[in-house]
């Protein structure tokens, strides 16, 4: 029963359905001496234990004339004999010269086979069950004649024996090939997604099995009861051993036809079952090894396909989320996108890097864009760390809005928070340049701005001019950073107590003036 232990807990281990076929990992040459054994002992095995079968139904169960005269000894213990060893050597000879043959690509692992070699590789099994099905008949036809030249009576008894022996041998022995070649099949199957599946099918394999362990035994007994019915020396207790032993056969047989039929069957679905499992785990790196060449390979490379969309559209998704930012992404995709925006309450912080114009005419653009990559890294850092989005990089400036478009319990708050925390680690770790922040909250419009063909999340009001102003004024502030009373006075007290207010300024482009805050001293890094 090639497949019975195709159930494993992790799926490299046995990638073709099987431990007995070995690993992925597993050495080309110690996996053609896997192969070449599976190959060999079951069918050698199948073989013999069909000469004996075919031995006990002509000496033993078969109505007509015993074989067991003195006139037949020659042919009992010399001919018959002799043909069955000699068939079997030349059988093994003869499969493994013409498999190499048509599989010597497969000795090389990085080998592409053409498509030609592709299309000799899937006659394989077909090939060597009628290598196979060539001696049985040729077994058939020499011992039929030759007990038929001593005893015309004995030539349906041969003709029955060994044609039972060799259909149940034959069949067996392709459903072992087929299993054995799975590595192979899985290669040819790798080089050639696209090629329509070969092969008798998964409805084929039922047939066939119903076909030997059902049709075969039924028709057997239905022959021996015509035979019965003209030979007037059949007796009762013949007829019986006729039908037990057809019907043991049947049983037998059956069973072990079926078995293999399917678990042939099951191992695919079972690796697929285990490779979607890692799927809805999150693991959207899970493939399977598409080996069988029936329906059951197009339900594997289907699946491979669709963990391949999956995987896409993931990559698609983090790629937009880190271009306009995963909450925008998020609102994006759950629903339907329209040009527009709401207004509501939120925080904006805006924040720009000092001497920014000088830095860059007196530096190469190489060590340039290092520095703002290194800049940009904490303040997203922060932004995100804060439950903030972080809207847009002008530049060597950026945008980000706290409470729009996931909403915060505390946006002023988070806000502030977050800009003591990029101000302290710019002033720890950046000693290149430094940046200027402000902060504003208030009523903003948040929604998509631009046309129909393209768009762009962004937010607009007075606190965004507000932050701006903020930041522009901050440049010339000793401590860089500088907020507004009323986004103060919006804060949870928590954050707010670690402020301080200041004087009043009138901000460009604005009718009132504002009151500045600025973080208590002990807040900062660098300052006393």
């Amino acid at each position: 029963m090639p497949d019975s232990d195709v159930c494993v807990p992790d799926a490299a281990a046995a990638p073709w359905g099987s431990r007995l076929l070995g690993s992925a990992a597993e050495s080309a040459g110690m996996r053609r001496v896997r192969v070449q054994l599976l190959l060999t002992v079951p069918s050698l095995i199948a073989n013999i234990t069909g000469i004996f079968v075919s031995i006990a139904l002509v000496g033993f169960v078969l109505p007509g004339p015993t074989v067991f005269t003195r006139r037949l000894v020659l042919l009992n213990f010399v001919a018959t004999p002799l043909y069955g060893a000699l068939a079997l050597l030349f059988g093994l000879w003869w499969a493994t010269a013409r498999g190499l043959r048509v599989l010597r690509w497969a000795i090389d692992p990085d080998q592409v086979p053409t498509e030609a070699e592709q299309v000799a590789a899937t006659r394989v099994p077909m090939l060597l069950m009628l290598c196979q099905a060539v001696l049985w008949l040729g077994g058939m036809a020499i011992l039929t004649t030759l007990y038929g030249l001593s005893d015309p009576a004995l030539i349906p008894k041969f003709i029955f024996g060994i044609a039972f022996s060799a259909i149940v041998v034959c069949a067996n022995n392709y459903l072992i090939i087929e299993f054995a070649l799975r590595p192979v099949t899985a290669r040819v199957l790798e080089a050639a997604a696209s090629r329509r599946r070969r092969g008798i099918g998964v409805f084929g394999r039922s047939i066939l099995a119903w076909t030997l362990g059902s049709a075969v035994p039924v028709a057997a007994s239905m022959v021996v009861a015509i035979l019965a019915l003209t030979m007037d020396d059949v007796s009762k207790a013949r007829l019986a051993v006729c039908v037990l032993a057809f019907g043991g056969a049947g049983l037998c047989f059956g069973l072990l036809l079926m078995t293999q039929t399917l678990t042939a069957t099951v191992a695919p679905i079972r690796g697929v079952r285990r490779a979607l499992r890692r799927v809805e785990d999150g693991d959207l790196d899970a493939a399977v090894t598409v080996y069988d060449g029936t329906e059951l390979g197009e339900l594997q490379s289907g699946f491979n396909r669709m963990v391949a969309g999956l995987r896409e559209r993931e990559q698609i998704r983090d790629l937009f989320g880190r271009h306009v930012g995963h909450d925008v992404a998020e609102a994006a995709l759950e629903g339907e996108p329209n040009l527009g925006g709401v207004e509501c309450e939120a925080a904006v912080l805006f924040i720009d890097i000092i001497g920014s114009t000088t830095m860059t005419a007196t530096r190469p653009a190489t060590e340039i864009v290092a520095i703002l990559n290194s800049f940009f890294d904490i303040v997203v850092d922060e932004v995100e760390r804060c439950g903030g989005l972080l809207n847009k990089f002008e530049g060597d400036a950026a945008l980000a809005v706290f409470g729009t478009p996931a909403p915060l319990a505390d946006a002023p708050g988070a806000a502030l928070s977050c800009a003591r925390a990029i101000r302290n680690r710019l002033t720890a770790r950046a000693h290149d340049f430094t940046a200027a922040i402000g902060v504003a909250a208030g009523r903003v419009v948040a929604g998509n701005v631009g046309a129909h063909q393209r768009y762009e999340f962004t937010v607009i009001g007075d606190a965004v001019n507000e932050a701006a102003r903020l930041c522009e004024l901050a440049k010339n502030d000793p401590q860089r950073l500088l907020t507004s009373e009323t986004t103060i006075a919006t804060a949870d007290p928590a954050e707010a107590r670690h402020w301080q207010l200041g004087e009043s300024v009138m901000l460009r482009g604005r009718v009132t003036s504002t009151r500045l805050g600025r973080p208590e001293p002990d807040q900062l890094v660098g300052t006393a």
